[in-house]
């Protein structure tokens, strides 16, 4: 009789104990599950993040390159060689274009700069690389010094870039305005492949290819 009343008036102390461990199992699945929620919706900004500057960048390096130009316009009194160029290697881009674009009305600039494209360590120290451009706003004869540099697409693996040789009908991996044999002639085309990783570990590639459009130097 007195083991009913007991069990009619309440719980035993090993049930609420029972209970309470599912309370907290149940507890700690569900906050599992709201942090794994986070990690993924975190995982997928971040990735999306990574593939929007990938493709910004690309699109801007291919805008640029298509309106990169040589001219012989220039004093040959004062310079011993055009200021003008076209430089590329296989992981490195360096040349003037008509491409720059003034954020101020009224600036001393005009619509060509120099622009160089290059793969190195990321400024955060942290053992990963990234694809920085520079640009010059004056066009004059040390192209290599001065100018803003930014970094344009972070967490890269890759950056290759290849030239279309016209004359040979096939991609060549450097191509120099400076050398004799490339003296007056830009590459029809420039192909562009960024490796990037991802936030979860994979690793994407994405490409582009820009057209020229004057692949012979101007002589105004």
């Amino acid at each position: 009789m007195s083991g009913r009343r007991a069990a009619a008036g309440g719980f035993t102390l090993l049930e609420v104990l029972i209970a309470m461990a599912i309370t907290a199992a149940v507890g700690a699945m569900t906050l599992g599950a709201f942090h794994q929620v986070d990690r993924a919706q975190e995982i997928a900004r971040s990735q999306g993040d990574r593939y929007a500057a990938a493709r910004l960048a690309l699109t801007r390096l291919a805008r640029e390159t298509s309106m990169a130009f040589l001219s012989e316009h220039y004093d040959r009194n004062r310079l011993r060689e055009r200021p003008t160029l076209f430089r590329g290697r296989e992981d490195a881009l360096l040349f003037t274009t008509q491409a720059h674009r003034r954020l101020l009305r009224d600036a001393r600039e005009s619509d060509a700069s120099v622009v160089e494209y290059t793969l190195e360590s990321a400024r955060d120290g942290g053992g990963e690389q990234a694809l920085f451009r520079r640009e010059k706003w004056r066009v004059d004869e040390e192209p290599e010094r001065e100018g803003r540099k930014d970094v344009v697409a972070d967490h890269v693996t890759g950056f290759r870039v290849q030239y279309w040789d016209a004359k040979k009908k096939d991609w060549v991996r450097e191509w120099n305005t400076r050398s004799v044999e490339r003296a007056n002639e830009l590459p029809a085309r420039v192909r562009f492949e960024l490796e990037v990783k991802l936030a979860d570990g994979r690793t994407e590639r994405f490409s582009t290819e820009a057209r020229v459009a004057l692949t012979r130097p101007l002589d105004f």
